[in-house]
Formats: structure tokens, C-alpha cells, sequence
């Protein structure tokens, strides 16, 4: 489909320019913002009329975001997500979470000007083009972490500490095996330990018992002699 430009359209053109764009571009997202018109006889001398016009009103919205642009210059927000130990966020982070950040900075911008190629999916710190105007582009820094506390070392270059139960979890797994309490088997080395000290009670109680064998085999050799 052959359509006007209204405006700057990255990758597209400049104003006025007639592109050939996808049926379904057109109809889902220029024609619906008024970005473009439909390259018909009567539009084309519709803009050429309105062109001025058109241009004037381009140079005011653009001026307009430039001085946006200065006060946003070097903004970072931050997006808290879970994630796990290797970095992986439970879920993503969305073009319409970032404009509802950079929103509650106090920038008001919709998802449709985060510029973001394809979901974030993974913690850190990752720069982001927002349009506020077809030719006002900056980058803002999305930081995204487990706690504000992250996203500080994080910002500061620094790698955020291991999460609490991570360093228990490593703790417990390093330190030796306690007596079990409710019964449990001991140890190995714990078992053959016991099993020798046991032995001499053993050996004691043994010879206690064939004593008074002896002395009675004794007494009786003693009167067989004595006959």
C-alpha cells in the first residue's frame, strides 16, 4: 500500500514522502496516529495544501520534545523483576513497563515510544531508545534488579550480593552433618569408633563368666589326685 508520510518515520522517510508500506501496517498503526495518508489522487493535493501548515506544526512538537529531551538527559528507572541465580528474569520486561516507569519519573510517554527491539529477559542494566518526536530520539537506562539495594550496585558498577537464601543454602551444605537426635544411624566413622571401644567391655565380661568354670575344674582335679 502506498501511503503520505506526515512525518519523520524511522526507516520509512521524511514528510511528504510517498513509501510503499504492508496493508496491515498502514491500517493498524499510520493511518489510525495520523502518520500518514493514503496516497490517493485527492490526498496528495490535500497535502500538498496543508504542507506549510503541516511543517510548522512539526517544528513546534519538535521543539517541544527537544526541551524534554534536556530534562530527561542521563535518566535511569528503575524495574524490579525475580529472577533466578543465573540472572534470568521470571517473565520479561515489556515496552509497557518501561513507559509506565519513565511515566512515574514524571515524563509522560507511551509504550508505543519505547523503541525496544525485544523484551528484556534478563537482570541488569540495559540503555533504551525512547522517541519523543520523530527526530528526538535519547536513550534512557532501565535497570533492572531484585530489590532497590541491586539496582544501586547495579548503577555503581558493582555486582549485587548473593540473595540470603542462596548463602544459607551454600553455609548448610558446607558444614559437617550434626547427631541426629531422633535416632538415626551415626556416621560411618562414628559406628566403627563405638563398635571398638564396645570390644573390651565385652572381652571383660567374657572372662568374668569362665572363672568359676576354672575354679570348679580345678577343685575337681585336686580331689581326683588326692584319691
Amino acid at each position: 500500500m502506498n501511503v503520505i508520510l506526515l512525518e519523520r518515520i524511522e526507516s520509512l522517510g521524511q514528510m511528504g514522502e510517498i513509501v510503499n508500506v504492508k496493508p496491515g501496517y498502514a491500517r493498524n498503526y499510520l493511518l489510525p496516529f495520523k502518520k500518514a495518508l493514503r496516497a490517493t489522487k485527492e490526498n496528495m493535493t490535500y497535502f500538498e495544501k496543508q504542507r506549510a501548515q503541516l511543517e510548522a506544526q512539526n517544528l513546534t512538537r519538535r521543539g517541544d520534545a527537544e526541551g524534554v529531551a534536556a530534562k530527561m538527559a542521563g535518566l535511569s528507572v528503575v524495574i524490579i523483576r525475580q529472577a533466578g541465580e543465573s540472572g534470568q528474569l521470571y517473565g520479561s520486561v515489556s515496552t509497557r513497563d518501561i513507559a509506565v516507569a519513565v511515566t512515574a519519573a514524571g515524563f509522560g510517554v507511551e509504550r508505543r515510544q519505547i523503541l525496544l527491539d525485544q523484551p528484556i529477559k534478563a537482570l541488569g542494566i540495559v540503555k533504551t531508545r525512547v522517541a519523543l518526536h520523530p527526530e528526538v530520539i535519547l536513550d534512557v537506562a532501565v535497570n533492572v534488579a531484585q530489590s532497590e539495594e541491586a539496582a544501586a550496585l547495579q548503577a555503581a558498577g558493582k555486582a549485587p550480593a548473593a540473595a540470603p537464601e542462596a548463602e544459607a543454602a551454600d553455609v548448610a551444605a558446607a558444614a559437617p552433618a550434626a547427631p541426629s537426635a531422633d535416632g538415626a544411624e551415626p556416621a560411618p566413622k562414628a559406628k566403627k569408633a563405638a563398635k571398638k571401644k564396645a570390644a573390651p567391655a565385652e572381652s571383660t565380661e567374657e572372662t568374668k563368666a569362665s572363672e568359676p568354670k576354672k575354679k570348679a575344674k580345678a577343685k575337681s582335679k585336686a580331689k581326683d589326685d588326692a584319691d
